[in-house]
């Protein structure tokens, strides 16, 4: 048998058909996210142009197969995997956080599948220290909630069991997306074991030593801590043709917090003139 390694999961995602002279757009969520994270900016950017737009749902997230294994290299597995299923011989990538992190590792692994890149919010090092993320899981793990409860009813409680933990309203709504209902039973669908197994891995980045040399945006959130300039020299390395952009006033899910300045960086760097 194959070993667990280098098994890909067939990932769930949405297809918005775009034109057929421009390379698809491949859109990764960050941890605790999914797919419907992107669904609007994929129909808004192929609305302005761009090439049909993949959303996609990583491993242990969204409608995505579980697995014990979460590292990079699984991931990008995953999302090369599912090109050769699409039939994508090349494409555009854009990731937010670890989804960046999968994208970069993607890039690096395999040039020739990535016409170029985008990663929102994240740097090719080490980031946000792991305690604070095994703090969210912790919590996640000990909400408790009767079953036959609403599903307004249901968010709420466990919304009051996450505050004393997360402080964050909009970090306790975004972690509370992954609340769904299983046969009567409220439950994490995000593989809350798998991730705090990996927190470590997810946190870091793979050793790379040849850059990728295709155009590469790093997007970044201006009151976002995620991407400094201690990372500008490793970003340098490895993506020698990198821009680095902020955008005013966003944290550290730059899309949703600015969307329209998103939406037209992302097409400008997509749609050169």
């Amino acid at each position: 048998p194959t070993p667990l390694s280098c098994r890909a999961v067939p990932l769930a995602h949405v297809e918005v058909p775009g034109r057929a002279d421009r390379p698809p757009l491949v859109m990764l969520h960050g941890l605790f996210g999914s797919r419907g994270n992107f669904q609007t900016a994929a129909k808004t950017l192929v609305r302005r142009g761009s090439g049909k737009v993949l959303t996609v749902d990583a491993r242990n997230h969204g409608s995505s197969p579980h697995s014990p294994l979460m590292t990079y290299e699984a991931m990008s597995l995953d999302v090369q995997h599912l090109l050769t299923h699409l039939g994508i011989t090349k494409c555009i990538l854009l990731g937010h956080s670890m989804g960046g992190k999968t994208a970069m590792t993607l890039a690096l692994q395999r040039p020739d599948l990535v016409e170029r890149l985008i990663c929102v919010d994240i740097s090719p090092v080490t980031t946000a220290p792991v305690s604070e993320f095994s703090a969210y899981i912790s919590a996640m793990k000990s909400v408790r909630i009767p079953d036959g409860l609403s599903r307004s009813a249901a968010r709420q409680l466990a919304d009051d069991q996450l505050r004393p933990v997360i402080q964050l309203p909009q970090l306790r709504q975004f972690l509370l997306t992954n609340l769904v209902e299983v046969e009567g039973h409220h439950v994490w669908r995000v593989n809350l074991e798998a991730i705090s197994h990996h927190l470590a891995d997810i946190m870091n980045f793979p050793v790379f030593h040849k850059p990728y040399l295709g155009p590469v945006l790093f997007l970044a959130g201006s009151n976002s801590p995620y991407i400094s300039s201690k990372d500008y020299p490793e970003i340098q390395r490895l993506f020698p043709r990198a821009d680095i952009q902020y955008i005013e006033g966003a944290g550290h899910i730059v899309h949703q917090d600015k969307f329209e300045e998103f939406i037209t960086a992302v097409s400008k760097f997509l749609l050169p003139p």
